[in-house]
């Protein structure tokens, strides 16, 4: 499982970095690095305020993850591999929360299509853009195995914490995408800890 785990890490990271890099090739090679351009940076700000918004959407984001979790009871979800595997899954879950969909998914959405779109269109239109779209595509995963009903709570939520993680990134982080990916580990850490030792 472990192993298994850091290889469709490797495969996703390939893949969700694909396009940026192409783009980033063709458009800015010369004039940025690559990770300033897709946003793997340090952030400026030294103080306990960001700390604070990492941690209280970092929270939300947990709780509603483990809630869609609870609601989803019965479907296939990306934690399902590891129910009720208790320590034996640990490893797995730990590459799982960090490389494994958080870290593809922030390369894409905050780090390519938010800052992409924010350049030509202004950060408000840019953030509800890739918002709406991360919640999308989260939704149209469960589509055919969990309702309508459930499909749209999935892609409202996952929206919002989008937006506000898109909102972190950009008004607070100085572009950075570190904020959103440890906030989006974290969630998928407790979410697979909660799974292994069967909470869920």
């Amino acid at each position: 499982m472990f192993l298994n785990t850091i290889l469709n890490s490797i495969i996703q990271i390939i893949f969700f970095a694909a396009l940026p890099f192409i783009w980033w090739l063709l458009s800015a090679r010369k004039r940025i690095p690559f990770t300033q351009w897709i946003g793997l940076k340090p952030w400026k700000d030294r103080s306990t305020h960001l700390g604070v918004w990492i941690a209280g959407i970092s929270a939300a984001f947990t709780a509603v993850g483990l809630a869609l979790l609870f609601a989803f009871q019965g479907t296939e979800t990306a934690v399902s591999v590891f129910s009720g595997r208790g320590i034996q899954a640990v490893p797995a879950v730990a590459v799982y929360a960090v490389l494994n969909t958080s870290f593809p998914e922030e390369l894409l959405f905050r780090g390519f299509l938010l800052k992409r779109l924010q350049a030509q269109f202004g950060f408000v239109a840019a953030n509800i853009t890739q918002s709406l779209l991360f919640g999308l595509l989260h939704g149209a995963l469960f589509l055919g195995t969990a309702g309508v009903g459930k499909t749209v709570l999935l892609v409202l939520f996952t929206a919002a914490i989008a937006w506000f993680m898109g909102y972190i990134n950009e008004q607070k982080a100085d572009g950075s995408i570190l904020p959103s990916w440890i906030i989006h580990a974290v969630s998928n850490l407790v979410s697979g800890l909660c799974a292994a030792y069967g909470v869920l």
